[in-house]
């Protein structure tokens, strides 16, 4: 163990507030980092630069976060410091393009919303249950996560609002369709007693796998390929179809929950198309056109 890792992973979680998750995965970057270098906090540029080798191989992505890791390290050592100089500039830049999120048509989407309300019919707990899920993940765009480990406190009697706790800890009021409060008014008419909302045996609540293998179940029994439904998706078609009603982007951003609206700005390339028209109809030039 370096006690500077551990330092500047206290770090992470006291002033910017990271959650236990991030905190594990930069640890597991640096320490995979201190294996191959040696002293971590005292490595040379000539050293960090014999990394590329160590991660040959690797698809870009990750060797961008596992650089990033370290150069946030060597700038808390800077910070604090701890050393005089920052040799991050010898890690490696791969080329990263982030891909476009997936979306389902508005027509999936509604086969899969009229499969779940099908299944609630009978009030079966069960069908109940994936319903108010559904409704919730597209209705409010709300994370995996998020969703699964909403406590019963949450959800406010009258207002039309959730409060949801995202990453880094940090509070949200998300705003929930009709569609999903009639769902959810039905669902805490016959759901187990719990500190959640969607609890599970022993006290905790339904885990994020259970809810990505209930999804695609869902989604063979809806007639959709199940390998395009998780809830993610149903996250960006959230957004997507916000977009192409027209939200605006800082709505959308504070919505999502994001905390960098250039995250948010992914969500552009599906509205090309309704832009473009808007600037067509809507532009003085164009008006004047028509006038002409």
């Amino acid at each position: 163990m370096q006690p500077e890792i551990d330092a500047f992973l206290a770090m992470l979680a006291a002033e910017r507030g990271a959650a236990a998750n991030t905190i594990a995965a930069y640890r597991r970057d640096l320490d995979q980092a201190a294996d191959a270098v040696g002293n971590l906090a005292a490595a040379s540029g000539e050293q960090l630069a014999t990394l590329a080798k160590v991660w040959n191989g690797l698809a870009p992505a990750t060797v961008a976060r596992k650089a990033s890791a370290l150069r946030q390290f060597y700038g808390f050592l800077v910070d604090e410091g701890l050393r005089a100089d920052d040799p991050s500039n010898a890690l490696p830049r791969p080329a990263t393009r982030r891909p476009l999120p997936k979306i389902l048509s508005h027509d999936q989407v509604e086969a899969l919303l009229s499969r779940a309300e099908i299944e609630a019919e009978s009030d079966a707990p069960a069908g109940v249950r994936m319903l108010a899920l559904v409704e919730l993940l597209y209705g409010s765009g709300l994370r995996a996560t998020e969703l699964v480990s909403l406590p019963l406190s949450a959800v406010p009697r009258d207002a039309p609002f959730l409060t949801v706790t995202g990453k880094g800890g940090q509070a949200r009021m998300v705003p929930v369709s009709r569609r999903a409060q009639a769902a959810l008014s039905r669902w805490l008419a016959v759901r187990q007693e719990g500190r959640y909302l969607f609890a599970s045996r022993g006290g905790k609540h339904l885990t994020r796998v259970r809810l990505f293998q209930l999804l695609k179940e869902l989604a063979i029994r809806a007639d959709l390929p199940p390998e395009k439904v998780s809830p993610h998706v149903l996250r960006h078609a959230f957004a997507t179809h916000l977009l192409e009603g027209g939200a605006d982007l800082r709505v959308l951003q504070t919505l999502l929950g994001h905390a960098d609206i250039a995250t948010t700005q992914i969500y552009t390339h599906v509205d090309a198309a309704r832009l473009v028209a808007l600037v067509n109809q809507r532009h003085p030039l164009a008006r004047a056109g028509e006038a002409g």
